[in-house]
């Protein structure tokens, strides 16, 4: 049974993205801690792909980098399995359904079981056809977690009906990016998803900025932001964890 809920517990939830392995394995690890010594409630970690639909320039060229610096869906079975004997808080993997076509679908989501991996997202995934994975997920125990866009309409109850772990709402229309404003209005997306489950829901795509996060859980159970920091990996480079952990604990004390 994955421990997702544990990430809502306490209050509004935190959840930080980082793409594994850039610009390396070793700087990902030093950016979780100080996630979760930040406040981090829930982490989702990318495993970078050639061609990540969904992403923004940024998270884009994040996947590029690590893919050409030499990292794989292995190494980052390593580093979790490292990292799982220090941290306990829940863990969940975003990657698109090649990189666990490629790996073998049973093959993989068995070892996140193992890993202790609690959840995946997978972006490219249509609701309509994520028996491909639901069964196997549903095995080994790991969630696996839909997301609802402003284009879902008349699918949100639906999708909301047969959520596990937590319901990853779409702000925007697009792919990743931080966005100076969040225009969709979100509220009556939500209002279905309360009246049909009450599996949490967490708001991504576009936050940036404590108040964004603040404004987004105001309306939902959370927060994600993936560009945001990925941008600070940029800048900063394999010194980029400290900065990361005061981004986080910003944004944590923003949803307090």
């Amino acid at each position: 049974m994955s421990k997702i809920k544990n990430a809502f517990a306490n209050g509004k939830a935190f959840i930080p993205f980082i793409t594994c392995g850039y610009p390396d394995i070793e700087t990902t690890e030093n950016c979780v801690r100080e996630m979760v010594a930040n406040g981090a409630d829930l982490i989702e970690l990318g495993i970078p792909f050639s061609d990540p639909t969904a992403e923004g320039p940024v998270i884009q060229e994040a996947n590029l980098k690590a893919l050409q610096a030499g990292i794989d869906t292995e190494k980052i079975f390593d580093f979790v399995k490292k990292i799982r004997r220090e941290i306990k808080i829940p863990l969940i993997f975003m990657t698109y359904a090649n990189v666990i076509f490629g790996y073998g679908a049973e093959k993989f989501i068995s070892t996140c079981r193992e890993i202790e991996i609690d959840g995946i997202i997978l972006p490219d995934l249509p609701f309509e056809e994520k028996e491909e994975f639901l069964p196997v997920c549903k095995k080994f125990g790991v969630d696996l977690i839909s997301m609802i866009a402003p284009t879902s309409e008349n699918r949100i109850a639906k999708i909301s009906k047969d959520a596990e772990g937590f319901l990853y709402i779409v702000s925007s229309l697009g792919v990743t990016g931080t966005r100076t404003e969040i225009k969709t209005d979100l509220a009556p997306m939500i209002k279905i998803v309360r009246e049909n489950t009450k599996i949490p829901c967490a708001v991504g795509f576009g936050i940036s900025t404590p108040e964004q996060a603040r404004n987004m859980a105001k309306i939902s159970d959370g927060a994600i932001v993936g560009s945001a920091i990925i941008k600070i990996l940029t800048k900063y480079g394999k010194n980029s964890a400290p900065h990361v952990g005061k981004f986080v604990r910003e944004m944590k004390d923003a949803l307090k």
